[in-house]
């Protein structure tokens, strides 16, 4: 089906679109609880090394969140790659699922946790196998997935989620940032090089 045969002004329907996301977002943010938020700090700033674990585009934004940890000097693993050695004690996973119940982030919540390493998760409930497995968990009001009556977001999928997860990491890396002081120029050096 092309365009002229729905009669849509593509141009304005995708800053619509941009336009509503935005408002999504920050709607989303303004019902956070940011002292909540503030208590991951502490799990990241004492850990040995962090895991970062999520799956779809969840995981994706989480990957961004784990480069720029590194970028702040931390030791850091994504979930799932060849590189990624065994987690241990005084090694935190960071967690996110929207759902808390995706089977592969559970499991690699139970065995952080019998390896006593300490396990943070976002997602967007407390009542979940993930939350009770987790030290603390960060609640961001999305839509799930398979939320469909659009009262909380006109997206598709959990689209608002997977947004405000990079969103919020994106707001504790500033802060993390904030408090190590290192220069920007001193942290681009840590930035890869072989791209």
């Amino acid at each position: 089906m092309t365009n002229s045969a729905i009669n849509i002004d593509l141009a304005s329907d995708i800053q619509t679109n941009m336009m509503m996301i935005l408002e999504e977002n920050k709607r989303l943010a303004s019902q956070i609880d940011f002292d909540q938020v503030a208590d991951m700090i502490p799990f990241i700033q004492n850990a040995e090394r962090i895991f970062i674990v999520g799956a779809g585009r969840t995981g994706l934004a989480l990957k961004a969140t784990a480069m720029r940890l590194m970028h702040l000097g931390f030791t850091v693993f994504v979930v799932g790659e060849t590189v990624t050695p065994s987690i241990g004690t005084n090694d935190l996973l960071i967690a996110g699922s929207g759902s808390g119940t995706t089977s592969s982030i559970v499991k690699a919540a139970e065995k952080a946790v019998s390896a006593n390493a300490k396990v943070i998760t976002i997602s967007t409930t407390l009542d979940s196998p993930l939350a009770k497995l987790s030290s603390h968990v960060s609640i961001l009001p999305a839509a799930q997935k398979e939320d469909h009556g659009g009262n909380i977001s006109k997206q598709y999928a959990g689209s608002l989620f997977e947004q405000s997860v990079l969103l919020l990491a994106d707001a504790l890396i500033q802060t993390l940032w904030k408090l190590d002081g290192t220069p920007a120029e001193e942290l681009w050096k840590r930035h890869a090089n072989l791209e």
